[in-house]
């Protein structure tokens, strides 16, 4: 455990406190989790045309994706595109529960960095393991401009130009999608700024000055881009909404408010049953450090009806 670990354990009460509340004698294993190294995939890109030559294992249940082994640099194919992308596995489960189609009309609401984003894009580009041409499209925005600007280099970084056709890169604030175009997308993933208890703790300052509030006031914004999102679906539409973060505030309690003010379905999947690290909650899923070796993260998966 480092020096900053170890400080920053002992910075807010009131955070031990909150979270001790909400798991109870299984808060102590989740918070030393998250100030453990998480562990990463290396997922390959399947726009590059040459395999990655990864030599470590797959991971049984997430398709072209290995256990990460080392810090080297992304390697790149003879087309000067990156094999293959290093995330959190967590994202690629929620991700691909989206269950995206080629003919599908997608928005990727809060984008960035785009590792998310490429999975989508990939779903819409290829069928069994084949490339299509998507007949739909693929909004992916991002608010931030220091932001937005990564994401698009990541996204030119591992699609070819004459691929990304069905691609827009767009910078609106998310609330705008439920105003601007009601009843567009098939599809949403709304993976929303959180609190992301895993990077706070990094950061001493930052943690220090944690509070419940900050997490309560989170969850205005995020309620307010979930129900942007339910408004610019389509009539049996579906979205993921997603978050980083440990707090029920900004996760079920999220969607709880949805269900009792919008018409929308609560949609359970068997697609994760084999992965103990996936663990339903009232509304969605979760994926813990303690369990997982990697998250935290939140999903919930919701059809407009």
């Amino acid at each position: 455990m480092s020096a900053n670990s170890q400080n920053s354990s002992s910075l807010n009460l009131d955070f031990e406190k909150y979270f001790a509340d909400v798991y109870k004698q299984r808060w102590p294993g989740i918070f030393q989790a998250l100030r453990n190294p998480e562990k990463q995939i290396c997922r390959q890109n399947l726009f590059s045309t040459e395999a990655s030559g990864l030599s470590s294992p797959f991971i049984d249940g997430l398709d072209g994706c290995h256990w990460r082994t080392d810090k080297n640099a992304i390697e790149k194919d003879n087309s000067g595109l990156a094999r293959y992308y290093v995330m959190d596995p967590a994202s690629v489960i929620v991700a691909r529960s989206l269950s995206v189609q080629p003919e599908h009309n997608v928005l990727d609401m809060c984008a960035a960095p785009g590792g998310k984003s490429l999975i989508l894009a990939e779903a819409m580009s290829f069928q069994n393991g084949k490339p299509t041409e998507p007949s739909g499209s693929f909004v992916v925005n991002e608010m931030s401009n220091e932001r937005r600007a990564r994401l698009t280099s990541i996204l030119q970084s591992y699609i070819p130009r004459d691929r990304r056709q069905f691609l827009a890169v767009k910078g609106l604030d998310g609330n705008q999608y439920g105003l601007r175009q009601p009843d567009t997308f098939d599809r949403i993933l709304a993976d929303v700024p959180c609190s992301g208890e895993r990077h706070l703790i990094e950061n001493p300052s930052e943690f220090e000055n944690w509070t419940i509030k900050r997490s309560k006031n989170l969850a205005v914004r995020q309620y307010s881009l979930a129900a942007s999102a339910w408004l610019a679906l389509k009539l049996g539409g579906e979205m993921v909404y997603s978050t980083c973060s440990l707090s029920p505030l900004e996760n079920d309690d999220v969607i709880s408010k949805l269900v009792k003010k919008k018409k929308v379905q609560v949609l359970r999947t068997n697609q994760w049953a084999d992965f103990k690290q996936v663990e339903p909650t009232e509304f969605g899923y979760q994926i813990l450090p303690d369990v997982a070796e990697f998250g935290p993260m939140y999903f919930a998966i919701v059809k407009k009806i």
